[in-house]
């Protein structure tokens, strides 16, 4: 008989482990509950034992089942790291003798090149906005600020007014796994940063208080959902037909930084990554313009 209390209490042990030992973020946590709930009702429906009981072949046919239904390689990845890691987690607990997914290879997902903006299309985004209405004005700053620093979605809407330092013209970013690190403003930024807090938020929150920078139109912090919002809007009316996410101003920051002639350890500070490997893929967009260049304008090409 499966003890679903028995396995839901070693998962809650697991999300406090992942919370408060190795500092990852609600967001990651999230996306690991969602990938251990996937894979558990698979094990309870299909295989009719307790987690603990599982073992090599249970995982093949669950990874074997989210191919027939059309999961993409990123995401089974990513399911599989996420599986591993939390039997990893009862091992070093003693819950389980040995980690029965340890010879399971990670399926290597299809590296693709991030959508990015160019200059010209940066300038309409930004430029869409009425900055003449307290909205606008926040929307022009939001996309000057997120251009101008490459931030994560979750890090920019999670800005405080502390985090900001005008004077300085830098900002203090909470990244992944709690992690901070300085990222300089800009003065195009810095500007709209001055004009949005004497202009625009004062009257959002209407003498109510709030520490975080950017406000939704009650006066709380803006949501992830709002600002895809946001972005969708100004892109429609700037007549930018690219699927254009937060996420693409980032890789058009990290990209247009690059190809001024930054170099790629300040683009990884800058950015919040770990790996330097994973800032090294906006080269390869450079890369790519090069040869466009290359075949437009050589005898030869």
């Amino acid at each position: 008989m499966i003890d679903l209390n028995k396995d839901s209490g070693l998962i809650d042990r697991f999300y406090s482990y992942m919370l408060i030992e190795r500092g990852l973020s609600n967001n990651t946590i999230e996306s690991y509950g969602r990938d251990l709930s996937k894979y558990s009702n698979f094990i309870y429906d299909h295989r009719s034992k307790g987690l603990t009981e599982c073992i090599n072949k249970d995982l093949l046919l669950f990874l074997d089942q989210l191919k027939q239904a059309g999961y993409a390689a990123k995401s089974i990845s990513r399911m599989v790291s996420c599986i591993k890691t939390f039997y990893k987690f009862l091992l070093h607990e003693k819950v389980i003798k040995q980690n029965p997914f340890n010879e399971i290879k990670t399926p290597k997902s299809e590296k693709r090149l991030p959508s990015v903006l160019d200059h010209d299309e940066v300038n309409a985004v930004t430029n869409a906005p009425d900055i003449n209405s307290s909205t606008g004005l926040r929307d022009k700053t939001l996309f000057e600020v997120l251009y101008a620093t490459g931030l994560r979605v979750s890090e920019l809407i999670s800005l405080t007014i502390n985090n900001v330092n005008l004077e300085a013209g830098f900002i203090i970013v909470v990244g992944k796994g709690s992690k901070e690190r300085i990222v300089p403003i800009g003065d195009e930024a810095m500007f709209w940063i001055k004009k949005y807090l004497t202009e625009s938020r004062p009257l959002v929150l209407k003498n109510r208080m709030s520490d975080f920078l950017f406000l939704n139109r009650y006066g709380k912090c803006l949501s992830r959902q709002g600002f895809w919002k946001i972005i969708k809007k100004h892109c429609l009316a700037a007549g930018i037909t690219k699927n254009v996410s937060p996420h693409t101003f980032r890789h058009s920051f990290a990209s247009h930084i690059l190809a001024g002639g930054a170099d790629l350890r300040s683009v990884q500070t800058m950015l919040g990554h770990s790996d330097i490997s994973t800032t090294q893929i906006y080269t390869h967009i450079e890369k790519g313009a090069l040869k466009k260049i290359h075949k437009k304008y050589h005898p030869r090409s």
